[in-house]
Order: C-alpha cells, then sequence, then structure tokens
C-alpha cells in the first residue's frame, strides 16, 4: 500500500530503510540509466531517507565523507550494503551477492544490458545464492505485448486494491468508467458506485480508500502482484484527472501518456496496421494550400533509379496536409537529377489568404548506394535546411538527434529514429476528426500513394527471449511512408512552435486589408553635391 499512496520511489526507499533498520542485507537498487540513479541515491537516500528518520540516523556516513564505502553509487552500512546501478551496465551486475534486489521502472530498461542479455535476469542471478532472497519490480507499463511489469503481473497472484461504498458498503475497484461529470466541466465530477448507483464525492473516495484491502485474482504461486491506479490518489481529486483526459483525449501520443500513468494500464493500439481505402477516402482538394497551413517540410527518400518527395503542411496542435507527392526518375549520381530536386523543394506555394510558403526544410535519405551524392547535395544546401539523414532502429531513440560530421564529406549527418517516428504516424493515422494530429490528403494522390503509405504493420516479435514491437513490410514499395517520415523528422529539426507561427500569421492583416503605400513622392529640392556646392 505504500507503492499505491507514498509513489514508486518512495515505497522503494521505505523498503531500503526496513532493511537497513531491521533486516540488514547487501541491496541492489536497479535504475533504467546510471543518470537517474546517481539523482536517485544522491538526493533520495543521503538527504531524505537517512537524515529524516531518527532510526536510521547514523548507520550510514554522511555523504561528505569521501572513501570507497561512501560513493554516490555505493553506500555500506553495519550488516549490510546498498548499490546502485543503471541496467544498461553489465559490470555493474556482475560480481556480487544480492539479497535484495529492487528493479524501478522496468519497462524503461534496455532489452540487453551491453551485449550480456536481459538486465532483469542479470540481477536475479545475483541473488541465487540466498534461499530468502526477495525481489522487488515496479514500473509505469507501457505498450501492451512489450511490458515487462505487465508480463510480471500476469504471472503474479495479481491482488487488486477493493474499496468499500460509503452509503451500501459494496466493496470494488475503482474504475475509469465509473467516472462522471457533466458538459465537460471537470468541477462536476463524482464516482459512480457499481453496486448502488450512489455517486460519490471525492471525500467519500477518501473515507473508501482509507477502509479498503488487498484481494487476489489467483493463487499465490511465490509471487506477489500489485495494480493500483491514480483513482486511488487520496491528494490528487477525481477532477484533476477528467481535467487532464479532456486535454489529451484527441492527441494520441499524449493520451498514450495518461493512460500509462495516471490509470496505470498498457497502451494497446487499435489496431497493427491502417487501411489503405479508409485513408484514401479522406482526399479532399487543394487548388491552394489551406490558409491553416503554417509552414511545410519536404521528405525525400532515394533509391537506385529515381528519388521521391512529399511536401506536407503544418499546422495548429500538429494538424497536417499531405499536400504533393513528386517521382523523379533518373540517376541520382548526375547533377541533373538533384537540379530537379531542388525546383521541388524551392517551389513556391500560394495559399487560400494569399500568402506565398516554400518548404522550411527537407530531410533526404542518405542510405543505399548514393551516399557520397546526398552528402555533397546537402553540405553545398545546407544555407537551404536540406539535411542529410540516417535512420537509426531501435526503442527509445528521438525522431530527431544530434548531427554528427564524422564522415568522408564533413557533412552534418542527423540520426533519425525511425521506430518513435513511425509510432507517431501509425497514431495519427487513425485520428478520425479534424483537429489536433488529424492528417488531411490531397485530392492529387493516387492509390499507390496510399497502398505504400500502409504498407507496414506492427508486430510482436520475440528477441533473446523478450517482446518487441518492430515494423515489418506487408506490401514491397512503402516510399510514400519513408518519405512521410522524413518529413516529420524535418520539423523535428527546425524545433519551432507551430502554434506561436499560427497565432503570428492569424494576427497579420490580409492582402486586401492592407493599408496601400502612397507611392507620390513630394519633390525635395538637393542641397548638397557638386551642383550646389559652390554657393
Amino acid at each position: 500500500m505504500a507503492g499505491a499512496q507514498l509513489g514508486k520511489s518512495e515505497a522503494l526507499l521505505n523498503i531500503i530503510g526496513y532493511h537497513i533498520h531491521h533486516d540488514p542485507c547487501p541491496i541492489l537498487m536497479l535504475q533504467p540509466t546510471l543518470d537517474m540513479s546517481q539523482s536517485f541515491s544522491k538526493d533520495r537516500i543521503a538527504n531524505g531517507l537517512l537524515r529524516a528518520t531518527p532510526c536510521l540516523a547514523g548507520k550510514v556516513k554522511d555523504p561528505r565523507a569521501r572513501d570507497s564505502n561512501n560513493t554516490t553509487l555505493h553506500k555500506i552500512f553495519p550488516g549490510g550494503a546498498i548499490s546502485i546501478v543503471g541496467a544498461n551496465s553489465p559490470s555493474g551486475l556482475a560480481s556480487r551477492p544480492i539479497r535484495l534486489v529492487l528493479c524501478d521502472e522496468v519497462d524503461r530498461y534496455p532489452a540487453s544490458a551491453g551485449s550480456e542479455g536481459d538486465p532483469i535476469q542479470l540481477a536475479r542471478k545475483r541473488s541465487s545464492t540466498f534461499w530468502n532472497r526477495k525481489i522487488v519490480m515496479v514500473s509505469t507499463p507501457t505498450n501492451k505485448g512489450a511490458s515487462r511489469i505487465e508480463d510480471a503481473y500476469e504471472k503474479s497472484d495479481q491482488r487488486e486494491y477493493y474499496v468499500p461504498c460509503k452509503h451500501c458498503h459494496h466493496e470494488q475497484t475503482l474504475k475509469w468508467s465509473n467516472v462522471r461529470w457533466q458538459d465537460n466541466n471537470p468541477d462536476t465530477t463524482k464516482y459512480l458506485c457499481d453496486e448502488c448507483s450512489c455517486l460519490w464525492t471525492d471525500s467519500d473516495r477518501r473515507w473508501s480508500i482509507r477502509n479498503g484491502r488487498w484481494i487476489p485474482k489467483g493463487e499465490f504461486t511465490g509471487i506477489a502482484g500489485f495494480h493500483i491506479s491514480g483513482l486511488y490518489s487520496p491528494w490528487t481529486p477525481l477532477s484533476d484527472g477528467v481535467k487532464e483526459f479532456l486535454s489529451v483525449k484527441k492527441n494520441p501520443e499524449q493520451l498514450r501518456v495518461w493512460t500509462n500513468v495516471y490509470l496505470a494500464t498498457s497502451w494497446e493500439d487499435e489496431g497493427e496496421q491502417i487501411d489503405d481505402y479508409a485513408l484514401a477516402d479522406r482526399r479532399e482538394p487543394m487548388e491552394t494550400i489551406p490558409e491553416e497551413v503554417a509552414f511545410i517540410t519536404c521528405g525525400v527518400d532515394t533509391q537506385d533509379d529515381r528519388l521521391e518527395v512529399s511536401a506536407i503542411g503544418w499546422g495548429r496542435d500538429d494538424e497536417s496536409w499531405v499536400i504533393d507527392h513528386h517521382v523523379l526518375y533518373g540517376d541520382p549520381s548526375t547533377p541533373q537529377l538533384w537540379a530537379s530536386l531542388t525546383n521541388i523543394l524551392s517551389k513556391v506555394y500560394e495559399t487560400s489568404d494569399g500568402r506565398q510558403i516554400v518548404s522550411r526544410a527537407a530531410c533526404i535519405d542518405s542510405g543505399g548506394h548514393f551516399t557520397n551524392s546526398v552528402y555533397s547535395y546537402c553540405k553545398k544546401n545546407y544555407a537551404k535546411r536540406f539535411f542529410a539523414i540516417k535512420g537509426v532502429g531501435g526503442e527509445g531513440k528521438p525522431i530527431a538527434g544530434r548531427p554528427s560530421k564524422n564522415n568522408t564529406m564533413k557533412c552534418p549527418l542527423f540520426p533519425i529514429g525511425v521506430d518513435a517516428t513511425k509510432d507517431l504516424l501509425f497514431a495519427r493515422m487513425r485520428i478520425q476528426e479534424e483537429g489536433a494530429g488529424y492528417m488531411h490528403f490531397s485530392d492529387r494522390l493516387n492509390d499507390e500513394y496510399f497502398r505504400q503509405l500502409t504498407a507496414e504493420k506492427i508486430v510482436t516479435k520475440f528477441v533473446r527471449g523478450y517482446k518487441k514491437r518492430v515494423f515489418v513490410k506487408r506490401r514491397p514499395r512503402n516510399e510514400a511512408f519513408d518519405c512521410m517520415v522524413y518529413s516529420v523528422a524535418a520539423y523535428a529539426i527546425l524545433n519551432v512552435d507551430v502554434n506561436t507561427i499560427s497565432d503570428k500569421i492569424r494576427s497579420e492583416p490580409k492582402e486586401a486589408e492592407k493599408p496601400k503605400e502612397n507611392n507620390t513622392r513630394s519633390f525635395v529640392p538637393r542641397t548638397k553635391g557638386f551642383v550646389n556646392a559652390w554657393r
């Protein structure tokens, strides 16, 4: 219950404090990365736990005392020691016997600690010499089918916290489906009892939480599992959860975070593949660019006999418009093809409100057989924001990373996290209502474009014994999807606030409203110069 009311990190601190005082033993705290563990150990353990708890005072040396037994990541106390390591560090998980293993935020762990395998299994091996070992795993869940904590919970007795109704005393778990509010007003939020349909106030809910109990779903087989959500928080009113939900419900990326963090449930995509016919039915006329478009970015895919280019406009809250898709046939090693690309990337578009805009940035794929040609073109046109990119697979990679010049041409090369970008695009292609994140498509796009755009699907595979979500082709050609990925990467590299730009455009007077300039100038006699110098 400590984990439910104090938070995951505070619950782990309570476990550490208990064992330091009552049951000293070797303790291993496993964090996703070393940077997180340093912050946790120095600020939370040394200052927050040891100094604030009288029974622990003096058992661990003052953090200012510098010796091998009191480092940032390793502290010795009578009868035991605590070591804090990152899940990405295989050396920290080796050569030490551990009785108490605390694994924090396991869904954020890398798939492998270096090249030595699953970090949880490595940590578990450290405790094999103890008959009374204890392994604690806590985490906010992530994606369904690839969540470590969800998999571990399903192997446990699956305990849930049941609370009684103050009015009818029926025991129940708190569910989001029973939260009620009126007219999008979070201040009217109440909770509906399963049994008597009475609406609870926050005061009633807190009373129920104080009088609740853990009830397992299955038999105990040596693993106790606990699940609890933000609905049980005694400090956070339900209205705060509703307010956050209303602000993110139309944005799948933000809704995913809210589902993981507040409801403590894994996120399940509505579907693992996108229907190309459904997207094609959304085509709309775009004789001129919609006035909502604030700027344009382009993505360029490089093939052996052609270049393919997509132009995408961006508006408020990342609403987007796929304006056009071009296929330029030719040899990428010749300057003629790159000259044609320059014409496309420099094209001037006119919006329906009379503005003229051009592409602000373009990302060009440097993979394939014409890497040096891409480097040469992008280095020469870097001032125009034509960027060379290289896709990088794997979870946790940012959409656009820091550029490097570690290549023969010394051209700035941006690494692009293709998995993160594709996840983003899959979520946005599922949005059905116009507004935040919605994707519009021009009627100039043919059916082949949509087949290429939906040429990949997400599957869950087992790699080295753990689940991993990967993108696989279901059709041979996916150039349109790649171009869209690169266009999103160009947007990420720009790192601009599209809402601010949209507000600025909206506040500017339209062409018809601008006052006409008076070009007639009054004659001013010339008073200087060699003609009048004699005066």
